[in-house]
């Protein structure tokens, strides 16, 4: 295939005060979420002044992936769009339709298999591409669990975290509907890439826990919940947020601010380990990833037990329920 650009999708973020709570009704819209939780969750961003930092994350992923194609010789445009927030997803692929965009790579900013992080986002691409005439074609980058660059550059983080605070690890991720979880490979890709850090950074004492539940207490969301593991411990406890790429809202406020005082309450030691961000071995990662899809690149590395996955997802993978 020949490709001309490269377009970094993700989930997008508020970055004033004013700009809270309309972010949170697009996040929320056709979902029944009480008004009163949503303006709970929007204390969340104005506790951190109302910006979430995840599209400055985004910025600076984009622009070392950037400079990462160019020292490797890839000559592809660079875009950037988000599902609920500016730069909108529509708007982006408008602007790639007005520069002569014919196709592009999409990455998509989780590195697993389910509906909000994989098909919503290719449901998102398509909904953007409808509203336009002969628009430029995207195709998704595979998801990356257990490419060798992310497991590398979690477990160097995590292994110079447990240097200034050794103690039993809780790989955390985001908590999803039980029947969502049910139509999706997410737990089971979770579950190896807390094996394969753990294995790699030489942490026998870890378990893998969720976070960042949003659902009412009758629906079933996958368990267990960090805050209640964390009930049950003594001594220390160091978390690596191992389902998120970048320090957003939910690692600020769920791990670093709920997390941390209930550590302090319960008297524990506490450390919580960096996600990958910008890590140099996870940005090569992406351009091995592109590298793939130009034909640049035989091998389709993977570690572990499951292998690589597929480009191309089937039409019943991860249906929302």
């Amino acid at each position: 295939m020949q490709y001309d650009a490269f377009l970094l999708v993700s989930f997008g973020g508020p970055e004033g005060p004013d700009e809270v709570i309309p972010f949170l009704e697009n996040v929320l819209r056709g979902r029944n979420v009480p008004r009163e939780r949503m303006l709970e969750v929007a204390e969340h961003y104005q506790h951190f002044g109302g910006v979430s930092p995840i599209n400055a994350q985004n910025r600076a992923l984009l622009a070392a992936v950037g400079q990462e194609l160019r020292s490797h010789d890839i000559d592809l445009r660079l875009y950037w769009g988000n599902r609920n927030w500016h730069p909108f997803l529509a708007d982006t692929v408008q602007q790639m339709k007005q520069d002569g965009v014919r196709r592009a790579l999409a990455f998509m900013t989780s590195a697993y298999s389910s509906y909000s992080g994989c098909r919503q986002y290719r449901e998102d691409v398509a909904r953007a591409r409808s509203t336009l005439e002969n628009p430029p074609v995207v195709d998704k980058l595979r998801v990356f669990y257990n490419h060798p660059g992310f497991i590398g550059a979690q477990t160097e983080l995590l292994r110079a975290t447990l240097k200034s605070c050794p103690g039993p690890v809780l790989f955390t991720a985001h908590s999803l509907p039980m029947g969502m979880s049910d139509r999706c490979r997410y737990a089971e890709q979770l579950t190896e890439a807390a094996r394969l850090v753990a294995e790699a950074a030489g942490v026998s004492d870890y378990r893998l826990v969720y976070q960042s539940r949003s659902g009412p207490p009758s629906q079933p969301w996958l368990e267990p919940d960090v805050l209640e593991v964390m009930r049950t411990m003594q001594g220390s406890v160091v978390l690596c947020p191992v389902g998120f790429i970048s320090d957003h809202m939910e690692i600020l406020y769920d791990l670093d601010t709920e997390a941390r005082d209930l550590a302090a309450e319960l008297g524990l030691r506490f450390a919580r380990c960096p996600t990958v961000g910008t890590h140099p071995r996870f940005v090569s990662m992406v351009r091995e990833l592109v590298e793939e899809r130009l034909g640049l690149r035989n091998e389709r590395e993977a570690l572990g037990r499951l292998g690589p996955s597929h480009d191309v997802c089937p039409e019943t993978c991860c249906l929302p329920r």
